[in-house]
């Protein structure tokens, strides 16, 4: 459940202000983990609110395109919203800018959605802090969901997604920890944890130190307070804007591991690795014997994504297998 969007970029390493045109595709965080999960052979709903005109329906179509269940999209209010991402490289970052105010979702209530008819039979739900940042509204939303899931007794994931354009940290911190009651799998990164639910943990990330070690009793913490099932923490190494190292840890209650490192350089587009980790997780979890191969999983999916533009993670389970086995070398598949 979230919103669906249009990003509009140009194309290549092209800064705005050299474009008379940009790139128009769908894209959005748990969008993204739909379109993933249905890669991988899942049955992919997702939950939003977009107008009935013709911008909507662009909308809906891509999700459609990549064989995401539409039904529980509910049509109405006057705009999708829309965000402009820019794509850096080497010491210039990539930049996001969001023109999403007063978009069909953040002005949706409960009452738009039949939450008991979309949990019946469902076996996961997965949301992001993006979600409840967009409005109150949509917060009110995306609580009466979740109590809704642990009514029809379905696993919740949660991506904390903290995004400063959106929301303040306090604020974000007023509305994610009660709705942590509802978690069961909480996944994120350094800064999430802390802007999102007050938890620091002792690794120096900016310095490039993430070792694992920093976060193993911060993920007690969390798991004590808030009673996950797992927590789970990316690991990035920012060395550029085309040069990140990518690893992934995770805690089940009992036994920490840590994923294989990736280098990835030269990275294509950013936007979307951190959904299609989600999407890998939870493939894993719901199909793989062990965290470890969930894991390893997820870390190399998103390691994949870096290596496509857009938001979308167009990869089959087999291509992150191959990856996850160790097949790195980029050789032409004939």
């Amino acid at each position: 459940m979230g919103e669906l969007m249009l990003r509009l970029s140009p194309e290549g390493n092209y800064r705005f202000v050299q474009v008379d045109r940009l790139c128009v595709t769908p894209g959005g965080g748990e969008a993204n983990v739909a379109i993933s999960l249905a890669n991988y052979g899942h049955d992919a709903y997702f939950v939003s609110k977009l107008p009935k005109h013709e911008i909507g329906q662009m909308a809906v179509n891509g999700m459609r395109r990549y064989g995401v269940n539409t039904d529980y999209i509910v049509r109405g209010g006057n705009r999708v919203g829309l965000y402009y991402a820019e794509t850096g490289a080497s010491m210039r970052p990539s930049k996001v800018i969001y023109d999403r105010a007063n978009s069909s979702i953040a002005e949706a209530s409960p009452e738009d959605f039949d939450f008991d008819a979309i949990f019946e039979g469902a076996d996961w739900f997965h949301w992001s802090g993006i979600t409840p940042a967009i409005s109150d509204a949509s917060a009110e939303c995306l609580r009466q969901a979740c109590i809704a899931a642990k009514r029809h007794g379905v696993t919740v994931s949660c991506d904390l997604n903290f995004r400063k354009k959106l929301w303040t940290s306090e604020k974000a911190i007023s509305i994610m920890r009660p709705l942590m009651q509802y978690v069961d799998v909480c996944i994120g990164n350094e800064e999430d944890a802390e802007l999102c639910l007050g938890f620091k943990p002792d690794a120096d990330v900016e310095g490039g130190k993430t070792d694992a070690a920093g976060y193993e009793g911060i993920f007690r913490q969390m798991m004590q307070e808030f009673g996950f099932k797992y927590v789970v923490s990316t690991l990035r190494e920012s060395f550029s804007a085309s040069h990140n190292g990518w690893k992934a840890l995770i805690y089940d209650g009992k036994e920490f591991y840590q994923s294989k490192r990736y280098d990835i350089n030269p990275i294509i587009d950013r936007v979307g690795g951190g959904d299609s980790f989600s999407g890998g997780l939870i493939h894993g979890l719901l199909t793989m014997a062990t965290q470890g191969e969930a894991l390893e999983f997820a870390v190399a999916a998103s390691a994949l994504k870096h290596t496509i533009p857009g938001d979308f993670n167009l990869v089959s389970e087999e291509e992150v297998r191959a990856l996850a086995g160790g097949n790195a070398s980029g050789r032409v598949q004939r």
